[in-house]
């Protein structure tokens, strides 16, 4: 099964509120087509524990009977824009063996086995595709509409010579009521799928941080070529789901429907993972000396820095240092074609650690730091690594005097390259989930990262 997603991700401008998804998913008709009739496949090669016929007096039940082969030689769904799904079935043939039981006042009990022939089959029903309570996809037959061409019967074991003598009559009576009972059954299949539906992520723990939420926000849009699920995609604190103070922007699909799957995510997803990071305080982060490799050069002590900065090392002689990098508001995200790009505006805080643990403030830098981000799926999780492109820096407050910063360029380019960057990549490698129903898997995926131009409001 050829299954190829491909995640658009384009750029984001605050805007007023809106019911815009931050995710979308895109199932085409072959996607459709291949799930449904592989849920309606499984569903049927089950065994069945009810009667489906009986014979006049109910002298002959039929049950327990399992599907041998299944044939659907000329099946199709189409999609009915604004209303939901047509599937069509012709020509299809089923064989079933089962059991049969014969009982009779208290004397006369006999049993066997059989095998029936369905042929000539033909199915037509419309299914309609809305949106639950708890924002999942749920599905239902509409009406439906079923002819058999024949269906023959043998019948194997106990008194069978006997019951094989009226086979034409026993036909003609299971045709008929096959084709009373086949609807109810393809209602049945079809509803069977809504719990494989519900096993939708609607809210997906990202880690111990956050989670995302991937509730419709609008029932499906049906067109000729695809249906479309409009799904929230946004990042939450677990147990504080507080909205970010910007809102997703309208953003397109690609056109293309030659493959099964296509999903769509905004930047407002990830400027909502973002926000909710920050507020969680965990974009800020301590530097110590022991983070740098051994091998390094740079030491993150009043000697290393002295050199730099002779008052450091005059007034602060022989000690180690310990580094505060805070992000001070959210990072932006700017999207070209294949690269992700990701400006942050952080300040680095510099300490002296005192003999008796205490941390004396040194100077405080405002640190512009652009890096790119390589996209990349993992299973079904959006996974990334960063690598770093620019570092711009300016002094915001000294308490040791005034110093030339651009001397120290290369020290903390050094030191976010070894200390920093690696960090934020382990967190990065271990991705975040993507809407999927069950144990789905994506196939042949492919990822591309698309730029979609917006004014600025």
């Amino acid at each position: 099964m050829h299954l190829w997603c491909w995640l658009a991700l384009v750029a984001f401008i605050p805007v007023t509120s809106s019911t815009s998804p931050g995710v979308k998913v895109k199932i085409t008709e072959k996607g459709l087509d291949s799930y449904f009739l592989i849920q309606l496949s499984i569903r049927n090669s089950k065994p069945s524990k009810s009667p489906i016929f009986q014979g006049p007096k109910k002298w002959l039940p039929l049950a327990r009977m399992q599907i041998m082969n299944l044939g659907l030689p000329k099946s199709a769904l189409t999609l009915a824009p604004g209303t939901g799904v047509s599937l069509s079935i012709s020509n299809a043939f089923i064989n079933l063996h089962g059991n049969w039981k014969v009982k009779y006042m208290n004397f006369i009990k006999d049993s066997g086995s059989f095998d029936l022939s369905v042929n000539g089959l033909t199915i037509t029903t419309s299914i309609s595709v809305k949106s639950d309570e708890t924002g999942r996809p749920v599905v239902n037959s509409v009406n439906c509409g079923a002819t058999v061409g024949s269906a023959k019967i043998k019948f194997h074991g106990g008194a069978s010579w006997l019951y094989n003598l009226f086979s034409k009559f026993i036909d003609q009576a299971l045709r008929k009521a096959l084709q009373k009972q086949i609807c109810p059954l393809v209602a049945d299949a079809i509803s069977e799928l809504n719990p494989h539906l519900k096993t939708l992520n609607v809210l997906a723990k990202v880690d111990k941080l956050a989670e995302i939420e991937y509730s419709m926000v609008s029932s499906p849009v049906i067109s000729k070529s695809s249906i479309d699920l409009s799904l929230k995609g946004e990042f939450y604190n677990i147990g504080q789901h507080q909205e970010p103070p910007f809102s997703p922007k309208p953003f397109p699909m690609p056109p293309q429907v030659n493959n099964m799957l296509y999903i769509g995510v905004s930047t407002f997803t990830i400027n909502s993972a973002a926000f909710v990071y920050n507020k969680a305080g965990a974009l800020s982060l301590f530097i110590t000396d022991d983070m740098i490799p051994p091998s390094s050069p740079i030491r993150l002590n009043t000697r290393t820095f002295g050199a730099f900065i002779p008052q450091i090392a005059k007034r602060f002689p022989g000690l180690m240092m310990k580094l505060l990098v805070k992000t001070v508001k959210d990072p932006g995200i700017t999207l070209e074609g294949n690269n992700v790009t990701v400006q942050t505006t952080s300040t680095v805080t510099a300490y002296a650690i005192q003999p008796n643990s205490t941390l004396t403030p040194l100077f405080i830098l405002n640190v512009d730091i652009s890096v790119s981000a390589r996209m990349y799926l993992t299973e079904m999780r959006l996974a990334g690594a960063v690598a770093l492109n620019t570092m711009d820096m300016n002094l915001r407050t000294s308490y040791v005097g005034d110093f030339q910063v651009r001397p120290l360029q290369n020290i903390f380019q050094i030191v976010l390259k070894v200390a920093v960057i690696p960090r934020v990549n382990a967190q990065f490698q271990k991705g975040c989930p993507l809407p999927a129903i069950g144990k789905m898997k994506l196939v042949n995926s492919q990822l591309q990262v698309l730029k979609v131009r917006h004014s600025v409001i």
